[in-house]
């Protein structure tokens, strides 16, 4: 069983690894002079180097190192927290109870929270994590020279998990540190964490990207994390992410692991995320997403055959919502979206990651299917209204154990539908059966079967026991309407 952290900022002492002799080794592959035989730190045909964000010159990654750290702050953060007292001595006994058990005021503890941050602007800008920070009455930030500043909350964004600081005093001292272009990040690319692990201070690790545009983990609502093996801890939290070019290009974020300590997965915020929240945040306190105005689950190659589409991947567009920007521009319910701007969207998680970052006002070109046909529509995208980009995971299953009723004025005034709405009401699903697999529920609306509307009970059932294929239903659920697929 796997474990997500968000790398919590604790405080622990621990017995240090005895050191051992790395083996040496043959690492290269035989030349036409032999075998080349190097220790397991010589891994490169010269000494490791990066190029430096200006000039041509060659850059040790020790130059970049002690040049980034300094970037790099340690981060207290205090909130209060209130706890109840502990029981009255006389709890249990009715008598005493009733003079000498009455309520008392619950008593104030200080809560101390440790992380890092990463200073980004001379004016004193600090991007962190959102729960490094979260709830804090008082937030304490330390250089790496020790010099301490008091810092205030510009925003937080918990979707993402980031939030920025502004520093306060003397600011003669920062030394910020550039924003890269994660998006230009390769895999196997060496890369650098520092932090303040368990609370002992200033730390270098490194590693390598593992992967990247990690989605669907469950650790926040936007995810795109960088992946990498740069050993990160508790107390990590919000420290930098850094390129051999000496530029910051993640914040970390997360850990994978059965401990709650380093077991060579951590995640990063890429700051192709971070940059468009900490610059909305800046300006509006708060982050404005781009909103297209769909509600989308992926499309699978089971869906895909039932639709008859010439493509197994992409985003199905399950519902458009009224006067969204996705219904001004012409998108229909059956859409498949296959790339945003040029690039090819497969999963949920992808494309609505990119219209969120992209932020409101942004014109975006979409890639649509629809019929068997390739169209490409242009749209200006909206300001999203909370969550109104839902993700619907794939549904599969088959048809059993269910029971449909015609659709009633009675019901119609519960669901809140407009008269001319047809189909057929699920009003039972046994325990156990096809049904209850493919993920019917009691009170879902049937509205079409195979692409075609359902007008009443008899229509469904002949439809349904005609078709030799898997049977495609659209179901309203809640608000808002799903393609289920159901194989016979």
């Amino acid at each position: 069983m796997r474990t997500l952290w968000l790398i919590p900022a604790l405080l622990l002492l621990g017995a240090c690894p005895s050191k051992k002799k790395q083996p040496q080794g043959d690492l290269t592959p035989p030349g036409p002079k032999g075998p080349h035989l190097a220790s397991p730190l010589n891994i490169f045909a010269r000494p490791a180097f990066a190029y430096a964000a200006k000039g041509p010159k060659e850059v040790s990654l020790s130059d970049v190192a002690e040049r980034t750290v300094k970037s790099v702050v340690n981060i207290s953060s205090t909130r209060v927290v209130k706890r109840p007292h502990g029981l009255s001595p006389y709890h249990g006994n009715p008598f005493f109870e009733r003079f000498f058990n009455r309520p008392s005021p619950p008593r104030e503890q200080r809560a101390r929270s440790l992380g890092s941050g990463v200073i980004v602007s001379k004016d004193g800008v600090v991007l962190t994590n959102n729960h490094v920070v979260e709830h804090a009455d008082e937030i304490l930030v330390t250089l790496s020279d020790n010099t301490q500043l008091k810092a205030k909350m510009v925003g937080t964004d918990p979707k993402s998990d980031l939030a920025v600081l502004r520093l306060e005093g003397d600011l003669s001292k920062l030394l910020p540190l550039p924003l890269g272009d994660s998006a230009k990040l390769r895999l196997g690319e060496v890369v650098l964490a520092i932090g303040n692990p368990f609370g002992v201070g200033q730390t270098v690790t490194m590693g390598i990207v593992s992967a990247l545009g990690r989605a669907d983990m469950g650790i926040v609502d936007y995810e795109d994390f960088i992946q990498t093996d740069a050993a990160i801890n508790p107390g990590n939290s919000g420290g930098a992410l850094v390129s051999l070019r000496g530029e910051l290009i993640g914040i970390n974020t997360a850990i994978l692991s059965r401990t709650g300590g380093y077991q060579g997965i951590g995640f990063a915020i890429p700051t192709a995320m971070a940059r468009p929240i900490m610059d909305s945040l800046l300006e509006h306190g708060k982050v404005l997403r781009g909103w297209l105005g769909v509600v989308i689950q992926n499309l699978t190659p089971e869906i895909a055959k039932a639709m008859k589409l010439p493509v197994s991947q992409g985003v199905l567009v399950a519902d458009v919502q009224p006067d969204s920007p996705a219904s001004k521009a012409g998108l229909e319910r059956g859409d498949v979206i296959t790339a945003l701007d040029g690039k090819p969207m497969h999963a949920v998680s992808k494309l609505r990651n990119q219209i969120a970052t992209a932020g409101s006002g942004t014109k975006v070109k979409l890639q649509v299917l629809r019929e068997g046909k390739s169209r490409e529509v242009e749209l200006a995208l909206g300001v999203l209204p909370g969550d109104q980009i839902a993700h619907l995971g794939p549904q599969q299953g088959v048809l059993g154990g269910l029971t449909v009723e015609p659709l009633g004025d009675e019901v119609r005034r519960r669901m809140r539908l407009p008269r001319r709405t047809t189909g057929v009401v699920v009003t039972e699903v046994k325990p156990g059966s096809a049904a209850d697999t493919a993920g019917l529920r009691d009170g879902d609306l049937i509205l079409e079967i195979n692409r075609q509307t359902v007008k009443d009970a008899y229509q469904f059932s002949t439809v349904y026991k005609a078709a030799k294929d898997p049977v495609l239903l659209l179901v309203f659920r809640e608000g808002t309407t799903m393609y289920l697929l159901l194989e016979k």
